[in-house]
């Protein structure tokens, strides 16, 4: 019985830590996403279609 108990505890810890990892990936291309739109919106007359 004490085996289901670790590896429930350790499948939970990586469940955690994968979570926390993909909230800061999220956040960190968001932002790179946001910064290359405002360098687009700032150049925007020079682009031409």
């Amino acid at each position: 019985m004490e085996k289901v108990y670790k590896t429930m505890k350790s499948v939970g810890a990586f469940n955690v830590v994968m979570g926390i990892l993909m909230i800061v990936s999220g956040i960190c291309f968001g932002v790179a996403v946001i910064v290359k739109g405002a360098k687009l919106l700032k150049h925007r007359s020079d682009l031409i279609f």
